[in-house]
């Protein structure tokens, strides 16, 4: 019974037979290749997690923006990039500064034109005089040479007869930021038996009160106030998108503005006006009570000013209470709706209706705003992230932390925190990111005990977020502009918000050190990502 195998039995092996046998064998080869990479290529879908693209510089920002991909954000929360970060630095347009000789030639040819008094030492020191303008100047273009200045306002009588209050707009003579900035100090002059002047002493950063009053009618320093509804013609004439529900809400920030900017830019290519909710909810990762926090505003985080001068938009509470005035039997204002991610903006290019509603239903990922943007649509709607500037009252604790170290330092970015405690991803991160000998230091770190950092105060003077609160205290113009935005409720100075500064003040620095590029040969996401984190 067992004297004959099988496959003789079938004439396998049969001369005859081997050419149908090969191409047979081929085929089924063939389909379990084919069945093996389709297993891969879904397993490698579903495990994807691309690089938060705001992490990267301009160049790579483009290419991201310009690959496929549809997996939620993996992100590093203690660097936090916003759209003027990624601005080419127009130089042509900062190349006009004054220097020092420009204001001696001036104070030379008035001194010629003007007519010489008699002395007197017990004169108050006139600080609109124009011999004690150019003193100032001189005096502010010696004290900070790694300034550049653009523009001298006229002094102010201070605080005494021999104080004058000055301000000017400058950037750092190697800025990196498309900005400028103003700082107002107040001046001691002296006045010498001769009568000749010298400056005696100048103030601490934003010290020049005086200089800075603004008059009656100008308008406040940051004006973030909601746009207005011109008329009702003007609102029915409009034309209106606007995002509900999905699962973006309590996210990572960095996931919302994922989302947000994907939004924006559908309403750009739409021509339409983004219908926003200014109310966010805080992510836990960085709340001091390691909850989700509701109730937040946009405007605490964001430049809002910014961003309605340069694009459309307007408030969510705003819109419906217009929309609920106007909507009536005699007045039907049409509605979109769309609630399949899947409908591409091409596809609604050509709606007529008043308001397009897209609603998203409570199954994650496919309810993430993001979802728009994917596919085909990726290549035709783009993010604008020029649009979305950090508060600019968050940027003026950066100005005054950068003031205050002369716009004179290097930067050390130290990323640790949970990385630093997992050898298996990160083997090397701990003892690369100890301290080592360098010059003068700002950390920007996410290490939470700062006294890891202790052996480095011997040597070298370093600084930290903490050394300026009182920046944001009580007694500070954030606290005080931020709590009137609130409706009077203080506001806390958050993670997110610690996160913003410390990375505007280390990219403000003359030499910048990253963790992962300087410091330790650890990939940035863990054991054997370098490759997939540089392509």
């Amino acid at each position: 019974m067992f004297g004959r195998s099988a496959l003789h039995r079938a004439g396998g092996f049969r001369p005859e037979n081997l050419g149908q046998n090969a191409l047979n064998l081929m085929g089924n080869i063939g389909f379990s290749l084919f069945v093996v990479g389709v297993l891969v290529f879904t397993i490698i879908a579903a495990t994807y997690e691309p690089e938060d693209p705001l992490f990267h510089p301009s160049d790579k920002i483009t290419t991201f923006l310009t690959s496929t991909s549809n997996a939620t954000l993996r992100s590093d929360d203690s660097v936090v990039k916003t759209g003027e970060d990624f601005m080419a630095v127009n130089q042509t347009a900062f190349a006009a500064f004054i220097n020092i000789t420009d204001v001696e030639a001036s104070a030379n040819e008035e001194n010629a034109e003007g007519n010489q008094v008699d002395c007197d030492a017990s004169v108050p020191i006139d600080c609109k005089d124009s011999e004690v303008f150019h003193l100032m100047m001189k005096a502010t273009i010696e004290r900070f040479k790694d300034i550049h200045f653009y523009k001298f306002g006229k002094p102010a009588v201070g605080e005494g007869a021999n104080s004058c209050d000055m301000a000017w707009r400058y950037r750092p003579k190697d800025g990196k930021s498309a900005a400028f900035y103003k700082d107002y100090r107040r001046f001691v002059i002296h006045k010498s038996d001769n009568c000749s002047l010298s400056v005696a002493s100048i103030g601490d950063y934003h010290s020049g009160l005086n200089a800075r009053k603004r008059k009656r009618n100008q308008k406040a320093a940051v004006n973030d106030s909601l746009p207005t509804v011109e008329s009702d013609k003007a609102f029915k004439s409009g034309k209106y998108l606007v995002y509900v529900g999905g699962g973006d809400r309590c996210k990572t920030m960095n996931h919302f503005l994922w989302s947000f900017l994907c939004a924006l830019g559908e309403a750009q290519y739409l021509n339409r006006t983004l219908v926003m909710d200014l109310t966010l909810c805080l992510s836990s990762v960085y709340t001091s009570s390691g909850q989700n926090e509701e109730g937040k505003d946009f405007r605490f985080y964001f430049d809002f000013e910014h961003l309605k001068e340069a694009a459309s938009v307007l408030d969510e509470a705003q819109f419906w209470a217009e929309w609920g005035k106007l909507h009536n039997k005699k007045t039907r204002l049409g509605l979109h709706l769309v609630e399949d991610f899947r409908v591409t903006p091409m596809k609604l290019a050509d709606v007529k209706d008043t308001l397009i509603m897209r609603k998203f239903g409570s199954v994650e990922p496919d309810n993430y705003w993001y979802r728009v943007c994917e596919g085909d649509a990726e290549s035709v709607v783009k993010r604008p992230w020029h649009l979305l500037w950090k508060s600019r009252r968050l940027m003026e604790i950066v100005s005054a932390i950068a003031s205050r170290l002369n716009w004179d330092y290097d930067a050390v970015h130290i990323e640790r925190g949970e990385k630093a405690r997992n050898t298996e991803l990160w083997p090397n991160l701990d003892k690369d990111t100890s301290p080592k000998e360098g010059r003068n230091l700002y950390i920007a770190t996410n290490e939470a005990e700062l006294s890891f950092f202790n052996p480095l105060k011997d040597k070298y003077a370093t600084h930290f977020l903490d050394e300026y609160k009182d920046l944001w205290d009580e007694s500070s113009e954030w606290y005080s502009e931020t709590t009137k935005l609130n409706g009077g409720n203080p506001v806390e100075f958050d993670g997110y918000m610690r996160a913003s500064v410390d990375t505007e003040v280390f990219l403000r620095g003359k030499k910048q050190i990253e963790t992962f590029n300087d410091l330790t040969n650890d990939c940035k996401d863990g054991v054997g990502t370098c490759n997939v984190a540089a392509t």
